[in-house]
């Protein structure tokens, strides 16, 4: 009995223990599977819904947004688990759902990358991606990144996790890296070496400063050294060590006062001595916090008794050693030569005993001059700067060797002068001259020594086109004075700029032009030149009767144009011959009448619609004047049309049968008119026709009424 109830206990306890075991058996599997976590893409299969048969990622807060439903939280579900609440949300609004299935497609971690970083930001990674690919995905390190440093912060996580990335990179221990899971935050601090100013800078100008790390046991060694900076202390350094480190001293260094200072304890060092002897001895034992400076070498000044001075416009002035042989150009090859900036037309030599020579070194290159100055010992060569090329300034040329030139050129100023030059080189040395600038009436001024003064005009423009000889262009001598004019603004525009003309330059044009006003005329332009610089004849213009006023002369006359006759025939000889001074008037067209002379014109009197005064010429007929006058109005007797002749026959009438010319059109008919004759057109009521009708109608009221007086 006992052994039956010990045989039933053990296998109850035995199934106990196979249910525990199932329990954590089943545990273990299902924290086995994978779980969702952010960043993670999932796999919707739901045929016949496009908007759900794609991928899903699991965004930052773990959920899933999906259509109709909304967001969905599936961090930390495993796939099956996944799939059963995403059919449990679909199903409130989807019905047929029999082919869902939910796959975790990949898996990812969201992690973020901060500090200094080329993209800093949230970067997704693959599953069982490390710290260098997370720094890489978010635009790699930035110059200046303290690699040792870094910081790796998770919530999970009570405190900050720092780790040593620069031993990675050494060493290629991946176990000095930390696992990333998902949002993960890493971190990659700045160097305190880069300042507390965020600028670009180079970092292999950063390593030039120095390698010290702390301030207080670094090696500073500044002055005349390439490479001044901060440098890690070394027991085994000495001071050359310490100077090769900073780059070596520069050309300009003192060496023999190289100061040290080490312990607080000042001293000198002179490298010269030691590079000479090369007893160690010599050398400094430096220790933590020595600083050393390389000062400039102080300038000495040179004198002797073969010592020549080079200044102004040389690339070495200074002094130099001279001996008995050594002329003025080796003086000036020694001291690099002339600049750009050098005026080496008035190069001075000033000698010893105080007195000044000047001599012209572009003359000597030219071959004008032969002889070269003598240089003695303590001569100084002074070569001065060009006046052109700095602020302008009167001081800079004497009077006496200055030629001026104002107005409209480009640079207007004072130049110095040289007589080899003409009045175009001057001209080309001041810019040329403006677009608005007369060419051809540039004034040359000259003085002489009493301040007596005259004037000399030159015409550039025919000198341009070859009318004038180079023995016409004015010579320029020091102390001239040459004004560039301008030439006068549209007179329809400005004509407060017409005092800047002389009349004896003017044409005056007048009338019916689209510009009216006084012009500046050239003789070598003619009248087509001159009607056009006015913009022609206006809408208005009587073209046939230009008047020109010419007043060039001793008495002006007038000269009549007929520019439309011009125009049909292109005539040459029919333009009159205009000089300045010249007046061109055009008239209207619709004039007064009054203001037409009857020898040029016709009158049409009588029943027309438009009688009046006509402009006739012979080119025409009486069809045209008629034409011209409305033609015969409905009172008019066409019949009987008079012509009265005053221009060839005095006192000699004609008559025109209008109604028999329209029935033959014989031109024969038509009778001769000239300017200065009359045309009348009567009524009806002055025909014999229409009297003999108006004795008859008379006839009969006067029968009528006796008639009646009778019966009475």
């Amino acid at each position: 009995m006992k052994f039956y109830k010990l045989c039933k206990f053990i296998v109850a306890a035995w199934m106990l223990f196979g249910f525990v075991m199932s329990i954590v058996f089943s545990a273990q599997a299902q924290a086995a599977k994978p779980q969702v976590q952010a960043g993670d893409v999932v796999r919707i299969i739901l045929p016949g819904e496009a908007s759900l048969d794609k991928n899903f990622e699991v965004g930052r807060n773990g959920r899933l947004i999906l259509p109709e439903v909304g967001p969905i939280m599936v961090s930390g579900f495993t796939e099956a688990q996944m799939q059963e609440k995403i059919k449990r949300e679909l199903s409130k609004a989807y019905r047929d759902l029999a082919g869902l299935k939910v796959l975790l497609e990949e898996r990812r971690i969201r992690i973020s990358v901060l500090g200094f970083v080329g993209q800093p930001g949230e970067v997704v990674l693959a599953q069982g991606s490390g710290v260098q690919m997370a720094i890489q995905a978010a635009g790699g390190l930035r110059s200046g990144a303290q690699l040792d440093r870094m910081q790796l912060r998770r919530d999970s996580l009570d405190e900050t996790q720092v780790f040593n990335y620069k031993r990675y990179l050494d060493s290629g221990d991946l176990s000095v890296l930390p696992e990333l899971e998902s949002l993960d935050v890493l971190f990659v601090p700045a160097s305190p070496k880069i300042g507390n100013v965020a600028v670009d800078f180079d970092p292999k100008a950063l390593n030039d400063k120095g390698d010290a790390a702390e301030d207080r046991t670094a090696v500073k060694v500044f002055g005349e050294v390439y490479n001044p900076g901060s440098f890690s202390f070394k027991e085994s350094a000495s001071l050359v060590d310490m100077l090769m480190r900073a780059g070596g001293v520069t050309r300009y260094a003192s060496v023999e006062q190289i100061r040290v200072i080490i312990n607080g304890e000042p001293q000198l060092f002179n490298l010269k001595r030691y590079l000479d002897t090369g007893d160690s001895k010599l050398l400094p034992s430096l220790s933590a916090g020595t600083t050393i400076f390389v000062p400039k070498q102080e300038e000495e000044i040179k004198a002797g008794a073969n010592t020549v001075y080079v200044m102004g416009e040389v690339f070495k002035p200074g002094a130099y050693e001279g001996n008995k042989s050594a002329g003025f150009l080796d003086v000036l090859a020694n001291s690099g030569g002339p600049t750009r900036f050098a005026e080496t037309r008035q190069i001075r030599v000033i000698r010893s005993n105080g007195s000044v020579e000047r001599f012209d070194l572009q003359s000597f290159t030219e071959g004008r001059i032969a002889q070269l100055p003598e240089i003695s010992a303590g001569d100084a060569i002074f070569i001065p700067e060009k006046t052109d090329l700095n602020e302008k300034s009167w001081t800079k040329v004497s009077p006496n060797r200055a030629v001026k030139v104002m107005g409209e050129v480009n640079r207007p100023g004072r130049f110095e002068w040289a007589n080899e030059m003409n009045l175009m080189d001057l001209l080309a040395h001041a810019g040329g001259p403006k677009p608005n600038a007369d060419m051809a009436k540039i004034t040359v001024l000259f003085s002489d020594a009493n301040g007596n003064t005259r004037s000399v005009n030159f015409d550039l423009n025919a000198y341009l086109n070859g009318e004038i000889s180079n023995n016409s262009m004015p010579r320029i001598v020091a102390g001239t004075t040459i004004m560039v004019p301008q030439l006068p603004d549209d007179p329809s525009d400005n004509k407060s700029q017409w005092v800047r003309q002389r009349s004896e330059d003017s044409i005056y044009v007048f009338g019916q032009v689209v510009a009216p006003g006084r012009y500046r005329f050239d003789p070598s332009m003619h009248f087509l030149d001159i009607l056009a610089a006015a913009d022609g004849p206006a809408e208005q213009a009587d073209i046939s009767n230009v008047r020109i006023s010419h007043r060039n002369g001793k008495h002006s006359r007038v000269s009549k144009l007929d520019l439309g006759l011009y125009f049909e025939t292109g005539d040459e000889s029919l333009l009159p011959q205009v000089v300045p001074g010249d007046s061109i008037y055009i008239p209207e067209k619709d004039r007064n009448w009054l203001s037409e002379k009857k020898e040029r014109t016709v009158r049409v009197l009588g029943s027309v619609n438009k009688p009046g005064r006509y402009r006739f010429n012979d080119d025409m007929t009486l069809l045209d004047l008629l034409a011209e006058a409305g033609g015969v109005d409905n009172d008019g007797f066409p019949e009987k049309i008079t012509v009265v002749n005053l221009s060839c026959c005095k006192d000699q009438a004609r008559t025109f049968n209008l109604l028999e010319f329209s029935k033959t059109g014989d031109f024969g008919m038509l009778p001769v008119i000239r300017a200065g004759d009359t045309v009348y057109i009567p009524s009806r009521e002055e025909s014999g026709w229409h009297k003999a009708r108006q004795g008859m109608e008379d006839v009969f009221r006067i029968v009528t009424i006796s008639a009646l007086l009778g019966f009475l």
